[in-house]
């Protein structure tokens, strides 16, 4: 059986972090953490604009993250119990073709009087079948979980927008900008494709710059290395 349509339109996703699952530790949210209380660093940070659109960048992608997998898994349950909208029809020359939407289904088909009964039956029955899906989906909470999932990406890709136009005020802003771009716009981490390596290696600067300014505690045991995952590639972190 022939398949016309094998490239069905995906879920929303929040680019490719959301697929690879888990976060890394952010070289930004490393500074924030660590900054101790009182000192003017943290009274810094805390006014910095900057670091602010940073914590809520880092707060609704990571609700989009857990909203994705939620659709995800519930997206598995109903493909096993509806399965994918589609309609299986046979064409005039005794082949068979599976389609999974209607548009792809009029291509195939196409307009021609003599495949008319043929035609409105094939799009009846997908009708059907994407009844069937879209109830279960409501149902199971699925089509809620794309919705939020879509509203918190959207707010998600706003806040890096702004990110282009809110001054930083202290390192740690300027770190968690670089941070938000190196997440977002990476095709894969460690990318060796410019412009990455270069942005990598200006943050492992800033760090090393900022580095004497922290407590003494502020790169040690397992975020150090989490730190060095991140700079990968060419980059060297700070000793």
């Amino acid at each position: 059986m022939a398949d016309s349509d094998n490239t069905m339109t995906l879920p929303f996703v929040t680019r490719r972090q959301v697929l690879t699952g888990g976060m890394i530790t952010s070289t930004a949210l490393i500074l924030e953490k660590n900054a101790l209380p009182g000192n003017v660093a943290a009274t810094s940070m805390l006014s910095d604009p900057a670091m602010a659109l940073w914590r809520e960048w880092e707060m609704t992608r990571g609700s989009a993250e857990r909203h994705c997998r939620r659709q995800q898994r519930l997206e598995t349950k109903l493909v096993e119990s509806v399965g994918f909208p589609r309609v299986t029809v046979r064409l005039p020359n005794g082949e068979d073709v599976t389609v999974h939407s209607i548009e792809t289904l009029n291509e195939v088909l196409g307009k021609g009087p003599d495949i008319a009964a043929l035609r409105e039956k094939a799009q009846a029955d997908f009708a059907a079948h994407q009844a069937r899906w879209d109830a279960a989906a409501e149902e199971g909470g699925y089509t809620a979980a794309l919705r939020a999932e879509r509203e918190a990406g959207e707010r998600a890709e706003d806040l890096l927008e702004a990110f282009s136009t809110t001054p930083a005020t202290t390192l740690a802003g300027v770190a968690g900008k670089l941070d938000a771009l190196l997440r977002e716009g990476e095709a894969c981490e460690e990318c060796r494709e410019f412009p990455w390596p270069q942005i990598r290696s200006a943050l492992s600067d800033l760090m090393r710059i900022a580095d004497p300014m922290m407590p003494e505690q502020f790169f040690h045991g397992k975020q150090r290395s989490k730190v060095r995952r991140r700079w990968a590639g060419g980059c060297s972190a700070p000793n």
